[in-house]
């Protein structure tokens, strides 16, 4: 069997890779230790010289040429995490080490929220819970003036859209993109998105329309953002695009801060009080304390928890990496191994 180390902090590896995942592992690869924290495997030039497989997460070792000349029979990376270009090295790729992740994994926890997210928002949940919290109903109103009350006040606000038949807009079609598209999918929402790399075929594969960003913004009674952080994405959204929104709008980011410029967003949301923004990011995070972004009522605000966060989440990452394995082991493929040519347009 090949030869392995966990190499990562133990609070982490507890939370990923967990006692019951580790035994998995340890049936399809000889580990040469018990985990280690990154201190503790540098410390031990002898495991690392036998190492030919490394699995980690959050916490794991910058793959740079120092590294990589201490481990000369590592061949592949398991990354139970996103993005890898904090890790990897020119000497990495020119070792023809290989490594995949568990992005894939974290998309879905990230989905299945901002799909959460954006039925809400059709359902007019952020506008009348702020409502409801200001007006703070009559309990002496009774009955059938209390319903007649309600009809008058839906029809003159039109706080919500409701779900089938309305329009999202999804900006980047990428792995959180494509898994929001999918768990949105039963609701019969007219989907349309914008990508500069998207092609006709991702049009008739994944069931939408490609729209500019000005007519998505303009459209979208949603509005969910899921580009890469790249310097050409740094404050793609701005005023002049918020601005299009339709009356009762939704704004959601789960992608980076930076993409979003936020100053005019603030500006925008105390002009158009029936725009809410939910970003569950921002730049910088977490913003400064006398940030307006806390206090305006029409944004929710929270800590980036969007992604792999619970532990039966991040045990999602854990699995994906050891699925991986298997693969590795049984066929020499890997799912969602990354290629050095697609770093420029990745997260």
């Amino acid at each position: 069997m090949p030869k392995a180390l966990f190499i990562l902090p133990d609070e982490i590896r507890q939370r990923v890779y967990p006692d019951d995942l580790l035994e998995k592992f340890s049936a399809h690869v000889e580990l040469l230790a018990p985990p280690l924290s990154r201190e503790a495997a540098v410390a031990q030039p002898d495991l690392l010289r036998e190492m030919e497989i490394l699995v980690s997460s959050w916490g794991c070792p910058k793959l740079d040429a120092a590294f990589v000349a201490s481990a000369p029979n590592l061949r592949v990376v398991f990354y139970g995490a996103g993005t890898v270009k904090r890790l990897v090295s020119d000497e990495m790729w020119a070792r023809g080490i290989r490594i995949t992740h568990a992005a894939q994994a974290n998309a879905i926890c990230v989905a299945e929220v901002v799909a959460a997210q954006v039925v809400l928002s059709l359902k007019g949940m952020w506008s009348e819970a702020r409502r409801y919290r200001q007006e703070r109903p009559d309990h002496k109103e009774r009955g059938p003036a209390r319903y007649e009350g309600d009809v008058r006040r839906f029809e003159k606000n039109r706080g919500y859209s409701g779900v089938r038949g309305a329009t999202v807009g999804i900006i980047g079609l990428s792995m959180v993109g494509r898994e929001t598209l999918r768990l949105l999918a039963p609701y019969e929402l007219n989907m349309i998105a914008h990508d500069p790399f998207a092609t006709a075929a991702d049009e008739r594969e994944l069931g939408i329309r490609l729209v500019s960003l000005e007519d998505l913004f303009a459209e979208s009674n949603v509005v969910s953002l899921h580009a890469p952080w790249l310097p050409e994405t740094v404050g793609m959204v701005h005023r002049g695009l918020l601005e299009r929104m339709p009356a009762w709008g939704t704004f959601i980011n789960s992608a980076r801060g930076a993409l979003l410029r936020e100053d005019d967003l603030v500006a925008v949301l105390c002009e158009r009080k029936d725009i809410t923004a939910l970003l569950d990011v921002t730049h910088p995070e977490p913003p400064a304390a006398d940030s307006p972004l806390y206090d305006l009522p029409n944004i929710i605000l929270t800590p980036h928890l969007a992604g792999a966060v619970g532990v039966n989440d991040t045990r999602r990452l854990g699995e994906c990496m050891f699925d991986e394995l298997c693969a590795y082991l049984t066929t020499g493929e890997m799912r969602f191994e990354i290629r050095r040519d697609q770093l420029p347009t990745m997260a």
